[in-house]
């Protein structure tokens, strides 16, 4: 895939996902419970106060599928929701080996997931290229894919 910008931080993460879907009415996002229900929630709450319906379903199991709500407290889950968007939100984690789903039973699934009357826009949202290393772009067809990198660093103050 091409780059077609960088960003730093979870802002410039934010900044560019905000874009992507600037014209998208319903997302769903997609991924594995636990670990990427915190980002679909994060990603979310840069969409606060906007009339985008947003829903979280975990792996493909579309019996789960919750709303994303705003609270006090934050973007949470919400109450069960049929699904049915314009833009699918594939996070990580569901390609993460022990916690993932298989690509092509995820493919399957976005193909029969209904759209309305718009054309699915696919973005991928991930750390370190999991998706490319796991061979996900060459069964998905991705629109886009927000690809970031995490530098991790543990300080002590030795006094």
């Amino acid at each position: 895939m091409k780059i077609l910008s960088t960003s730093n931080g979870i802002g410039g993460q934010l900044t560019t996902f905000r874009e992507l879907v600037k014209l998208s009415e319903t997302i769903i996002f997609v991924g594995s419970p636990g670990f990427c229900t915190p980002f679909a929630e994060l990603f979310a709450y840069g969409l606060r106060g906007s009339d985008k319906k947003m829903m979280f379903i975990p792996n493909t199991n579309v019996q789960n599928a919750r709303s994303i709500i705003a609270t006090p407290q934050g973007m949470q889950l919400g109450d069960s929701v049929m699904p049915e968007g314009d833009t699918i939100v594939l996070l990580g984690g569901i390609a993460m080996h022990k916690i993932g789903s298989n690509p092509g039973e995820v493919k399957e699934f976005l193909d029969n997931l209904p759209s309305g009357p718009h054309e699915k826009l696919v973005i991928g949202v991930c750390f370190q290229s999991i998706f490319e290393k796991e061979g996900w772009t060459d069964i998905i067809g991705f629109d886009y894919i927000i690809d970031s990198d995490l530098e991790n660093c543990l300080k002590s103050d030795p006094m």
